[in-house]
């Protein structure tokens, strides 16, 4: 950047995935409301998310080589070694160009160089851990790190750094909110007079929640089920004829509010964000873990709702065999429906973004 520099000044770096990058999005929103001069920059991966999302909200992005170790034979594992280690260079260059007084790095790969070279140029270093198991990038880092913010109390027993952890929570957009049911259910064209489950799988969805939604769509419709259902990028050409005036199939829904709020029952990957969002709003919630994601993240984030009776856990590979049993029992029942919402608002953090930004603004200001 060219003239001088503002003294408020934050980097940015976590991606690969929505679940790392939208915390980070959530707290640079915050610090933008609080402190509108402060310069933000974006590290991350170009191929990635992160590259797609952080120009079009108008933030500047750099960024570097890094692609992470695939757990499956790969050759492009071989190159490796020599990617971190440009990616380290590069992520030292873009630190002495900017230097940043605070950095935050919400995971994934490409937070390892990014928040590695901040530190090495000054920067007070906040991380932030969205998953009830740490990943690998949170625990190389956080001998470097001042704070450590966690979404779940069980992620302190697998960190060193004890006494910088915070149970703060994991940062949700600042839009998120409830808004009236009925309304709600009209933007989808259902009605008040039946239960509806809402179904999401991630942005390109997920293939067992699918299979199992249209093998049992029938029977669910039966009980007087009404469902919308994200289906993802990868299977809505195969699902969309399913849609009908009792299941609004899609492929993407944008106006999520208005999906949360026309809910009785959602049925989701148990994903860190997703998890977030469901508590901040009290809605009952199964928890169908990933069984494809490294180191099992998502399980432990369901376990540790499902611990608390804030959600249930069901496992992927007996979705489809008690499904229609799980949701029917769940949604009929107005007991455990209360419970789950009381049990999922007394986990919410809805205040995570605004501490975080906080935070790091009182780094600024005091050095």
């Amino acid at each position: 950047m060219s003239g001088k520099k503002t003294q408020y000044r934050v980097l940015f770096a976590g991606g690969g995935t929505g679940g790392h990058l939208f915390p980070a999005i959530a707290v640079a929103e915050q610090i933008k409301n609080m402190k509108p001069e402060t310069e933000i920059l974006f590290v991350g991966t170009k191929s990635k998310i992160e590259g797609k999302i952080v120009p079009k909200l108008g933030y500047r992005f750099k960024s570097i080589w890094i692609k992470g170790f695939s757990r499956k034979f790969n050759l492009e594992n071989f190159l490796f070694p020599l990617k971190l280690v440009v990616s380290v260079i590069q992520s030292l260059i873009i630190n002495m160009r900017f230097r940043p007084r605070v950095a935050v790095g919400s995971g994934g790969y490409v937070a390892g160089p990014a928040i590695f070279g901040a530190s090495v140029t000054g920067a007070k270093v906040i991380l932030l851990e969205q998953n009830s198991y740490p990943g690998i990038t949170t625990r190389l880092l956080e001998r470097f790190a001042d704070e450590l913010h966690i979404s779940f109390e069980d992620t302190k027993k697998y960190l060193k750094r004890k006494d910088i952890s915070q149970l703060t929570g994991n940062p949700v957009r600042g839009n998120l909110g409830a808004e009236n049911k009925d309304r709600a259910l009209e933007k989808f064209g259902l009605t008040l007079s039946a239960k509806t489950l809402l179904i999401l799988g991630g942005s390109l969805g997920a293939k067992s929640i699918n299979t199992a939604v249209s093998e049992n769509m029938k029977e669910l419709e039966t009980n007087g089920i009404q469902i919308i259902w994200q289906t993802g990028k990868n299977y809505f050409e195969q699902y969309q004829s399913l849609s009908s005036e009792k299941v609004k199939v899609y492929e993407f829904i944008e106006d999520m509010n208005a999906a949360y709020s026309a809910c009785d029952l959602l049925l989701a990957r148990a994903g860190a964000t997703t998890i977030s969002e469901a508590l901040v709003l009290g809605i009952p919630t199964i928890l169908v873990p990933s069984p494809n994601v490294a180191e099992n993240h998502q399980y432990y984030n369901a376990k540790s709702i499902a611990d608390k009776d804030a959600a249930l856990l069901l496992e992927d590979n007996e979705l489809n065999k008690k499904m229609v049993e799980t949701v029917n029992e769940i949604i009929n029942s107005e007991e455990i429906l209360f419970k789950f919402k009381k049990n999922a608002s007394a986990l919410a953090k809805p205040d995570a973004s605004e501490i975080i930004a906080r935070n790091a603004i009182n780094y600024m200001e005091s050095r």
